[in-house]
């Protein structure tokens, strides 16, 4: 069973960068050296790593990096936090 993870770095920025990977440590080593110039992180170094969930399955791997991409600045810090009863009213729109 190999695993897979989903991550959420936060950069010198203030931004938050969500990805997938198979190595975590690998993957971290990356991001904290500059190993790809061009890349996201490359120029919000330095990143700390702020969540990280274990996955088996790399289809539902790759489907909570995407869904979690979409989400706000807030709904990602209630996941970050823990905060996980209040993720589905952060997903409701507020009406004026």
């Amino acid at each position: 069973m190999k695993l897979s993870y989903v991550y959420i770095l936060n950069g010198s920025d203030g931004t938050y960068y969500t990805g997938i990977t198979s190595n975590l440590e690998k993957r971290m080593f990356g991001h904290t050296n500059g190993k790809h110039k061009g890349s996201y992180t490359f120029s919000r170094r330095p990143v700390e790593l702020v969540f990280y969930a274990k996955l088996t399955n790399i289809a539902l791997a790759t489907q909570k990096e995407k869904q979690i991409k979409k989400w706000s600045t807030a709904k990602k810090e209630a996941l970050i936090n823990g905060k996980y009863d209040a993720l589905p009213n952060l997903a409701k729109k507020k009406f004026q």
